[in-house]
This record gives structure tokens, C-alpha cells and sequence, in this order.
């Protein structure tokens, strides 16, 4: 084994995966309690409340290209992607802070207003280190194995993450009998939490005098929108790759979204939140490693197919919430949480495998551009699963409450909220398996691209 296939050193593996308690924390606990506190404590209607989250991750959408190309350029002036990392490590704890610190007394046009910017401060934060995050891979290793190695363990660490974020988050938030100052304590926590393991991460992104394995040259951009949408065009890899992890990111933002409202209408219990994250994620923990085996044996992209079908059986299943509510709920969400596992950790262990075939194909490195990308598609996705929920609410007559205030809901909008968890989240993930067919690379392909790395790195 040469020297650019040498297995990744432990702490490189540890360090890069403690990045994903930022990842999983930001990604949980916004999509799980902001749509509610918007309008179970602030008042805000629930069409507004989801143009307040979904603008402010359409920024994200639009910024994330750019941030993408300038890491890639910063990449070939200083040797590292680090700087932008720390910056937003550093940066989105005030942010997360201030989107629950709406003071007692605003108007729900005034509360919505001020979520909407501290938010929106908040997610470009976030993006000034995930987009570099996730181009890290394609230059940490070029080998098949040990990208899927990598990512298992970011998983594992992500999955623990949406755990305490999503179980301990809402907890936190319960302890205090004023909803305001528990939802404040709660995100001031999360925040520095969230910012430690990015700063953790961005240690991985460190100078190196080796060149990065999937190309000999850096692409220096001067346009992230430009190289991004010529990276979808030119690569029909990321476009298959993209478009599943997109469906997929709108049907898991949607059952996120949703399951406080399952927890507090369906199930009537508030609690129950904290068992729906543990059904979910307690499974996805134990078994991301059985997907890194899978994966070895029949391919990623065979693992991630069938991953997303065994995710699909179980979401629709839960259906039978309309009639039938009860804990035998937990069942089918725990298989859920196995396969959840699995559409995790083997996507992102496919895209450095289409960073590093593109570079072969155009003799240029663009992670940081195809970073960008994927960035923004799975914000999207994530982002709009959360408005889809809002606008199934409205449509099936969700009637919003401030702080205390008690409202009852009509057995029409809790029928909506059990679909809103199961049919429409399956149906999703079984349209993006039928996309993922379109995808090509398989191990050979990979294999090539790295041998072909080694050649470019001792010329």
C-alpha cells in the first residue's frame, strides 16, 4: 500500500468524525423545536413559521456555492481550508443564542422578524464550516474503504449527536416552567456545545505538505454559482448522488420537524419526544458499522439502496397512527433509525468517490465547490421538509397557541401530522431510490481514480 492509501490514523478518524456533534446538533434540534416554538410560544402561524426557517436556509442555499469556491481557493493560497472553519465554530454559538432569545412581550410579527435574523446569522455561520467539512474527505484519503471507514465513524458521532441533541435538548428546555427563558437555556448549551466539536474538526483541515490525493491541481474559481452548476452538468455521479440525498433530506427534515407535534397531539404526550429519538437513533448507533460491512461486501451504492428501502417500509407503516396510536410506534421507528444508519453514512462516503472521479476526468480539485453543492441541496432539502410540515398544518386546520395557552386540535389535523410523518416522508425516499439508479461509479471506478491519484502526487 503506498503511501496515500496507508489506513488514516485513529485520532485523524476521531477528529474529523467529533466535527458531526456540530452537523448533528445543528441539524436536530433547530428542525425539531423552532417551527414549534414559533408557534406553540411565540404565536407565529405555522405558514409563517415555516417561511421564517425556510428563508432563512434558502440563504444557506445560495451561499453555500460560494463559500464552497472560496475554500477551494483559500485551499490553494494557504495549504488549508481551516480558517473559515474556525470562524464559524467560533461564530455560531452567539447566533444559536440569540434565535431563542426573543424578549417576553414581542408581537408574533416582531418575534417571527427576530428569529428570522438571528437565524439566518446562525445557519451562514454554520456554513462557513460544514461546506469545507465536507470536502475534507476526497483529500484525506483516496482509498474506497477507508472513505467509507471515515464517514462510518462520522455517523456514529452523528447519530450520538441527534440523540443528546434531540432527547436532551427538549429535557433541558422542560426543566424551566417560564417556555422562554427554558428555551434560551437550552440553546445557549446546545450552542457551545455545537461550536466545541467544530473547532475539535477544523484541527483535521490543518496545513499538510502533501498534495490532496484526488488531483495535482487546485482550482482557483472566480465564481462558486459558476462551478457549481458546471459541476452538476459535467458529472451525471453527483447528479444521481445529489438528487437522492436532496429527496431524502426532505423526507427526514419533515419526520424531524414532526415529531414533537406526533409527540404532543398523536401520542399526547410532550415527553414522548425524547422515546422517538431514542427509538430512532439508539438503532442507527449500533448499526452504522454493519453498513460500513455492508458496504464492503455488495457496494455503497447497493448498501445505500437498500438502506432507503428498509427506511421506506418502516415510515409507511407508521400510518396506522391515524387509527391506532400507542407505543407500539417505537418498533418501526427503531428499524427505521437501523436504516437511517445506513442513508447516512454510505452517501457521504460515495461523494468523495465523485469529488475524486471528476478531478481524474478534468485534471482540477473542486471539492470545495462540489462541498458547496451538496451543502446546499441537503440544507434545501432539510429546510423544506420543515416548510412541507407547515403547510400540511395549515391545510388540515392547525390552530397555533402562545406560551401557556391551550388550544384543542381537530381529529383532521392530527390525521395530518401521522401522514405528515409517514406516507409523505416514504414516498420521498422511494422516489430517490429510483434516482439513485442513474448513479455509476462502483469500486473499480474508484480504484481507477486512485490509482491515477498516486501517479499525479510522485510526478
Amino acid at each position: 500500500m503506498t503511501a496515500v492509501e496507508r489506513p488514516l490514523a485513529r485520532g485523524v478518524v476521531a477528529r474529523y468524525a467529533i466535527g458531526s456533534i456540530g452537523t448533528g446538533g445543528f441539524a436536530t434540534l433547530p428542525g425539531l423545536v423552532l417551527v414549534y416554538y414559533l408557534t406553540d410560544t411565540l404565536g407565529v402561524s405555522a405558514l409563517i413559521a415555516g417561511l421564517v426557517v425556510t428563508a432563512a436556509k434558502v440563504w444557506d442555499v445560495v451561499i453555500d456555492p460560494w463559500i464552497g469556491a472560496r475554500s477551494d481557493r483559500a485551499l490553494a493560497r494557504t495549504g488549508t481550508r481551516r480558517t473559515w472553519m474556525l470562524v464559524g465554530a467560533i461564530a455560531l454559538p452567539a447566533g444559536f443564542a440569540l434565535t431563542f432569545a426573543v424578549p417576553t412581550g414581542f408581537t408574533p410579527g416582531a418575534s417571527a422578524v427576530w428569529v428570522f435574523l438571528a437565524f439566518l446569522a446562525t445557519a451562514t455561520a454554520f456554513s462557513l464550516f460544514q461546506v469545507p467539512y465536507i470536502a475534507l474527505p476526497a483529500e484525506l484519503t483516496a482509498d474506497y474503504d477507508e472513505r467509507t471507514r471515515l464517514l462510518t465513524w462520522r455517523v456514529v458521532v452523528l447519530t450520538i449527536a441527534i440523540l443528546l441533541f434531540g432527547a436532551g435538548g427538549p429535557e433541558v428546555r422542560r426543566a424551566f416552567a417560564d417556555e422562554h427563558v427554558g428555551y434560551l437555556v437550552m440553546a445557549i448549551v446546545a450552542g457551545l456545545v455545537i461550536g466545541a466539536g467544530m473547532f475539535v474538526s477544523a484541527g483535521t483541515a490543518k496545513r499538510s505538505d502533501v498534495p490532496p490525493p484526488a488531483s495535482p491541481v487546485v482550482s482557483k474559481p472566480d465564481d462558486g454559482y459558476r462551478e457549481g452548476l458546471r459541476a452538476l452538468r459535467r458529472s451525471a455521479p453527483f447528479r444521481s448522488l445529489l438528487g437522492a440525498f436532496v429527496l431524502q433530506g426532505l423526507a427526514t427534515g419533515l419526520m424531524l420537524a414532526g415529531a414533537q407535534f406526533v409527540a404532543t397531539w398523536v401520542l399526547d404526550s410532550e415527553a414522548a419526544v425524547t422515546l422517538l429519538f431514542i427509538a430512532l437513533i439508539a438503532p442507527a448507533v449500533l448499526l452504522a458499522p454493519v453498513w460500513q460491512r455492508v458496504a464492503g461486501r455488495i457496494g455503497k451504492e447497493r448498501g445505500f439502496r437498500l438502506a432507503s428501502l428498509v427506511f421506506t417500509g418502516a415510515a409507511l407503516s407508521l400510518v396506522v397512527l391515524v387509527w391506532a396510536p400507542g407505543p407500539w410506534v417505537y418498533l418501526p421507528v427503531a428499524v427505521a433509525g437501523a436504516a437511517y444508519a445506513g442513508m447516512q453514512s454510505l452517501p457521504m462516503a460515495m461523494l468523495p468517490d465523485v469529488i475524486s472521479h471528476d478531478a481524474r476526468q478534468t485534471g482540477v480539485d473542486r471539492a470545495g465547490s462540489f462541498g458547496g453543492v451538496w451543502t446546499a441541496g441537503e440544507t434545501a432539502g432539510m429546510a423544506l421538509g420543515a416548510a412541507l410540515l407547515t403547510v400540511v398544518l395549515a391545510l388540515t386546520g392547525y390552530i397555533e397557541s402562545v406560551g401557556a395557552e391551550t388550544v384543542t386540535q381537530s381529529p383532521t389535523a392530527i390525521a395530518g401530522i401521522a401522514v405528515a410523518f409517514s406516507v409523505v416522508p416514504a414516498a420521498l425516499v422511494l422516489v430517490s431510490v429510483v434516482v439513485l439508479r442513474a448513479y455509476p461509479l462502483r469500486r473499480a471506478d474508484v480504484n481507477a481514480d486512485a490509482a491515477a491519484s498516486r501517479e499525479w502526487s510522485t510526478q
